[in-house]
């Protein structure tokens, strides 16, 4: 098994999900067999990747950079290659990133330059002051630790959101309070430490933007942009569209954004649009995001790769005006829940799997005839996405593909 890209040893670190995946199934249909190296959670899904040179399974973060150092961290004596390091969550990306000078003269893989640069900005009230220097609309936002009383004049109605992803309970803290009251029920309940409470608008979309920065952020490129179509308050929608992006002012800003934070690596940038058509900055992650797959299927790029030659500080294989939309491209998220209960988790045995397949048709997924979802888990187990000339020739596309697909026993 080829396990190396130019020589260069590619390992694969993440919290054990569908995620990483994807992007192990991205190096293997390039030929690439990477190492694994698998934090423990609730159910196991990419370890069942026939991709896989060598699988580490490890009980945490922490263990995982031990193992990591200790195994591979003097390759590049003994090769004169650092190997490359890839990760698809926030927890991975945190960790290595507190412990830059730890592991910077011994592997590539993105970063800000220095101990606990990108933690900085995964803190979102950080994140949209920053935005907010470089000329971005944020919302109004206060910082409370957990215990302390409810701010006085705050603008409800007000969302609660944990400071950064690497604490609480991320969708659970989450409440929509339209008085103080129900602020102060919310409260009781959210586990994070520390929480922004943020003015709630009712968003007519949320846009996303996926893109490249090299050279310590001086250098920037932005692949695609995609709009969800959002059409119940509180709940994400199935529904978004994907096109060039063009606006040369917002690319400046990101671009100054990106410069000051110094991060090289792959990345996603998250607005709010209200109804009035306003945009408000609200997030950066780190990290490929899961819709990577449709982006993949309208550009002809592979945004895995390129985040390897951004590790490496090679120039990207295209420029901005080499990137074309072509045709459509639609992902449908299956989940194993029951809609009748107002879509409760289905734990049990898949006891049959046809999956489908053809021209412009990809499924993304670790299941098999016989696999046990259990009771702990994200519901989602699969993503099936189709390219075709159109929306219309995409959704018909689709429908055949969601029609040949079976699952039974859940």
């Amino acid at each position: 098994m080829n396990n190396s890209y130019n020589g260069h040893l590619v390992i694969v670190f993440a919290l054990e999900h569908y995620n990483p995946l994807n992007m192990i199934r991205a190096f293997g249909e390039q030929g690439i067999n990477p190492v694994y190296i698998s934090v423990k959670r609730r159910y196991e899904v990419a370890t069942k990747s026939k991709y896989i040179s060598k699988l580490h399974r490890v009980d945490s973060v922490e263990d995982g950079f031990l193992l990591l150092i200790n195994q591979y961290g003097r390759l590049s004596e003994e090769t004169g290659k650092k190997p490359y390091i890839l990760f698809s969550d926030d927890k991975s990306v945190g960790y290595f990133d507190l412990h830059f000078e730890e592991w910077k003269d011994k592997f590539i893989t993105y970063n800000a330059g220095c101990n606990g640069r990108i933690n900085e900005f995964m803190d979102k009230y950080e994140i949209q002051q920053c935005a907010k220097r470089h000329g971005f609309n944020v919302l109004d936002s206060y910082v409370i630790k957990k215990g302390d009383p409810v701010p006085d004049g705050l603008w409800y109605p007000i969302i609660t959101k944990d400071i950064s992803p690497n604490l609480g309970s991320w969708k659970s803290d989450v409440f929509i309070c339209q008085n103080k009251q129900e602020l102060v029920e919310a409260l009781e309940k959210i586990t994070c430490p520390l929480i922004m409470l943020q003015h709630f608008v009712d968003k007519q979309n949320e846009m996303a933007l996926e893109g490249y920065t090299i050279n310590n952020g001086k250098e920037m490129q932005i692949i695609t942009q995609m709009k969800w179509k959002y059409l119940i308050q509180g709940y994400y929608s199935p529904f978004h569209d994907v096109c060039m992006f063009t606006d040369k002012d917002m690319e400046i800003k990101l671009q100054a954004m990106f410069e000051e934070i110094g991060f090289e690596g792959v990345f996603e940038v998250e607005f709010l649009i209200d109804k009035d058509g306003t945009y408000y900055f609200m997030e950066m992650n780190t990290r490929i995001q899961v819709e990577h797959g449709v982006t993949e299927m309208v550009t002809g790029t592979d945004l895995i790769i390129e985040q390897i030659r951004v590790a490496m500080g090679m120039e990207l294989s295209f420029t901005q005006e080499d990137v074309e939309i072509n045709g459509h491209a639609i992902e449908c998220r299956i989940n194993a829940e029951i809609p009748e209960k107002n879509f409760m988790p289905s734990p049990g045995v898949i006891k049959h799997l046809h999956l489908p397949a053809g021209n412009g048709v990809r499924v993304d997924t670790a299941i098999y005839t016989g696999y046990c979802i259990p009771s702990e888990y994200d519901s989602m187990i699969a993503k099936v996405i189709v390219h075709a000339p159109d929306r219309d020739a995409a959704l018909q596309k689709m429908r055949s593909a969601l029609d040949e697909m079976v699952i039974l026993g859940i």
